[in-house]
């Protein structure tokens, strides 16, 4: 959703290997609205013999009254981090703001170099993780990028062996679809973090942020009426951010990496991290920016990635359908990103097993308390630039909101 000021503004699709981080396979589509599509791609985790066979694309956002803001999405997809082959990451972040695509490449780049120098990560992720954001978010603060009212969301998945450690810092969303006797049904591994939200409502009124929506702001609605339905409801005039006596920044998002002036009124970069053993019942999951499930829901994008074999067709239709929605409600789209992996071949005598001596599943006590943001990094990067019931639903941790001292059990997988 982006803030207020520039949340329209978009960088050019990435189309040189060296903007794409070397991504194998990817392939510029001149058109109109331009597509940047990759290939079909494989990766194996031999610590649980099964396969994640994946696919990419993002496509620039329309913009009629200006035609040449860039696209200010970005993803990154590096597989075997660490040499390990039983360790992949999939990303997916969000710029917004005047440097927003400044913003949204450079926390592409140095997020995944952190993780993949911290020596820690296959010792604890949930640790490494939190470092890796604060860090991140710290350098951006620190470098020549200018992030008073620019920033990115993050939507991560970090595929250890046989578990998924999801990362969010915004609202896009990740999502995994699993199967349910004759219905594939969705998940959700991320929750938005918007002020629909009461628990980051709370949190960044305790900071001292005015929430109104744009009517409110403008004097058009009552100013005290701190209800504004829900997000499937409301997501056109949703409720937004504001300094005290100000109009700025407009966030319709309670966390991001950058923001510095919206970081006074609550907004923060420590992620929530959800944690889903896979089981032969998932089938795969979508990482995606909030172009996509603007208009479509969590449902609607796992029922339609599930009617290919090959996750980039299904890329290409959620993303043409996703641009014909954005089309219908209003005169422009957002830029759209989405990455599809399935999950082949896992089967019931896979999951539990282990290699070598790596301990894929840490001690969740391992987060609590506070969480330096310090470690030192590589350079070595690849990528480019809610709902449904569920059966057989297995145990998770989600490490919550800086407002509680210790992690939550939830089900959320």
């Amino acid at each position: 959703m982006g803030c207020v000021l520039g949340k329209c503004c978009n960088r050019h699709p990435l189309t040189s290997d060296e903007d794409s981080g070397h991504h194998r396979g990817v392939k510029p589509y001149k058109s109109k609205h331009s597509i940047t599509r990759s290939s079909l791609e494989l990766v194996h985790v031999p610590s649980h013999n099964f396969t994640l066979q994946y696919s990419s694309l993002i496509q620039h956002g329309y913009y009629p009254d200006a035609v040449e803001r860039e696209n200010q999405d970005s993803f990154c997809i590096k597989t075997q981090i660490q040499g390990n082959p039983n360790v992949h990451f999939f990303g997916v972040f969000d710029g917004h703001g005047q440097y927003g695509a400044e913003c949204s490449n450079f926390v592409k780049d140095r997020l995944i170099e952190k993780l993949s120098s911290d020596p820690a990560l296959l010792d604890d992720p949930l640790k490494a993780y939190h470092s890796a954001f604060l860090a991140t978010n710290s350098e951006l603060h620190n470098c020549e990028i200018d992030d008073a009212l620019s920033g990115t969301t993050a939507i991560t998945v970090l595929v250890v062996g046989d578990t998924l450690y999801v990362a969010n810092v915004g609202d896009s969303r990740a999502v995994i679809a699993v199967k349910d006797g004759d219905r594939t049904v969705s998940e959700d591994l991320s929750t938005d973090q918007t002020p629909f939200r009461k628990d980051e409502y709370d949190r960044v009124k305790l900071y001292g942020a005015r929430v109104l929506n744009i009517e409110q702001v403008e004097g058009l609605k009552d100013p005290n009426i701190q209800n504004w339905g829900d997000e499937e409801s409301n997501g056109g005039d949703p409720p937004r951010l504001w300094v005290q006596n100000g109009m700025y920044p407009g966030t319709a998002f309670t966390r991001s990496v950058g923001d510095s002036t919206a970081e006074k009124i609550g907004v923060t970069s420590v992620p929530e991290i959800s944690i889903v053993r896979l089981t032969p019942s998932h089938l795969f999951f979508v990482v995606a920016s909030d172009g996509v499930f603007e208009f479509l829901s969590s449902q609607t994008v796992v029922n339609m990635a599930a009617e290919y074999k090959d996750p980039g067709d299904a890329c290409a239709a959620i993303a043409g359908e996703s641009h014909k929605l954005w089309l219908e409600r209003e005169n422009r789209t957002d830029d759209i990103t989405i990455i599809i992996v399935q999950i082949k071949d896992l089967s019931s005598s896979g999951v539990g097993s282990t290699c070598g001596e790596v301990d894929y599943r840490p001690s969740p006590t391992s987060v609590e308390g506070n969480l330096d943001g310090s470690c030192v990094s590589e350079s070595e990067t690849n990528g480019s630039d809610q709902h449904g019931g569920l059966m057989n639903r297995s145990s998770a941790l989600i490490v919550p909101s800086p407002m509680h001292q210790k992690p939550l059990e939830l089900d959320v997988g």
